[in-house]
């Protein structure tokens, strides 16, 4: 599985989160990237959120105005299958090496692009972590940084292992 970063995304805190030429991923997610509530957010086990364009795309299909960055996510990916990974697998993105922890439970600030989106990408068989809901991946996933690095549009993400 292999796939391109769309776009490197960074907030003083909240959503959306603004493109940036290039960041650098460290332990803590990419430098300079602010969590407003730092008890939900971020941390060693959330320092990254990825998110892939196709989910937005088919979400922007469902009538949500959304575009890259807009849900909050630090990379947005094209070309990863989102709904394949699973929690525990690992991708190499640029020069880091990232492990994905959880899938992202949707915040309340994501109403602002409507009040159904978290119905929209999350649902109790994926809280329960059951892989075979048609909403799989769409809320994102949480990642813990293995091996930090500069990341930019335009790296290669690609699957290093597979939980099995």
């Amino acid at each position: 599985m292999r796939g391109t970063v769309l776009q490197v995304s960074i907030s003083n805190g909240g959503l959306p989160k603004s493109a940036i030429a290039e960041g650098l991923i460290g332990e803590l997610g990419i430098a300079g990237d602010l969590h407003n509530h730092t008890e939900i957010h971020g941390g060693p086990e959330k320092a990254i959120l990825i998110i892939a364009m196709e989910i937005i795309e088919e979400l922007k299909g469902q009538g949500y105005p959304l575009y890259p960055g807009a849900m909050g996510e630090n990379l947005t990916t094209s070309g990863i299958d989102i709904r394949a990974l699973r929690p525990g697998d690992r991708l190499a993105v640029g020069d880091a090496e990232l492990q994905l922890t959880k899938i992202r439970k949707p915040c309340r600030q994501l109403r602002v692009y409507g009040e159904a989106i978290g119905d929209a990408v999350y649902d109790p068989t994926v809280k329960a972590g059951d892989s075979t809901s048609p909403r799989w991946g769409m809320s994102g996933f949480y990642a813990k940084v293995l091996r930090g690095g500069p990341v930019r549009a335009g790296d290669s993400v690609s699957l290093v292992s597979h939980s099995s």
